[in-house]
């Protein structure tokens, strides 16, 4: 089980390694940000081949049927794999200086607490209650449909996949894919891809953009190109919960 798992260097560890001046640099310029590595080989697989143990999500979604692309994410339930929960709670203080700061660039409300459990607290409160942790596997042929991860009304303005197989071995294509909606100018796109082990770290929504004027909101939605062999496992770490 991968409760039992616990290498040398525990995942809140190397989270704290990662080099967080250059990661919010990146997110500052970019909108996202690799972290270097976070989750051993043995954990990447221990994590994906949970995939195919359905007691562990509370739903699975048909990407083509809702036409959002094609291929399948399953959402956890609310008892994560214990690398899954200690991952998710490493990266929330890191990132909430950098949440904090672009909500004041933009003028709008900050309001996450100091702790992921008070921030869940209120989303429950305001009836986002359902846990948005996602397993997502894409075979060949399969694609994500350029989209925002905004499950209401209480959003926490980054997010974190983390590579769970080896590109180029595991699978090949399926390169992460982002665009930027640039003010009174047109779209701007960026592809990247993951290693096996890393998290890159990435706008929900919007961005501070520095314009003329001071600070605008820059756009920006995200997806996967098409895989073109194999199987692509990555894990999703979204820091609100679901209506």
């Amino acid at each position: 089980m991968i409760e039992t798992i616990r290498p040398a260097g525990h995942v809140a560890s190397r989270v704290a390694e990662a080099d967080w001046d250059a990661v919010a640099h990146e997110l500052n310029e970019h909108g996202h940000a690799l972290t270097g590595s976070l989750l051993t080989p043995e954990e990447c697989h221990e994590i994906a081949a949970l995939y195919d143990d359905a007691d562990r999500f509370r739903t699975t979604v048909d990407m083509a049927r809702h036409r959002f692309g094609s291929g399948q994410y399953r959402y956890f339930t609310h008892e994560l794999p214990v690398v899954v929960q200690e991952c998710r709670e490493a990266f929330y203080p890191r990132l909430l200086p950098i949440a904090r700061d672009w909500a004041d660039k933009l003028r709008m409300p900050a309001p996450w607490p100091d702790t992921l459990e008070d921030w869940l607290t209120l989303c429950h409160d305001a009836g986002q209650a359902k846990s948005a942790q996602i397993l997502l596997r894409y075979g060949p042929g399969d694609w994500n449909a350029l989209h925002r991860d905004v499950f209401g009304d209480m959003i926490f303005p980054l997010q974190v996949v983390v590579g769970l197989g080896q590109p180029g071995v595991d699978f090949t294509g399926g390169e992460f894919l982002m665009t930027e909606q640039r003010p009174r100018a047109q779209s701007r796109g960026s592809s990247m891809t993951i290693p096996q082990g890393q998290g890159l770290v990435f706008t929900t929504r919007d961005r501070p953009v520095a314009t003329k004027r001071g600070w605008s909101n820059g756009p920006m939605r995200h997806g996967v190109s098409t895989v073109r062999s194999g199987r692509r496992h990555t894990l999703g770490l979204v820091f609100h919960d679901a209506v």
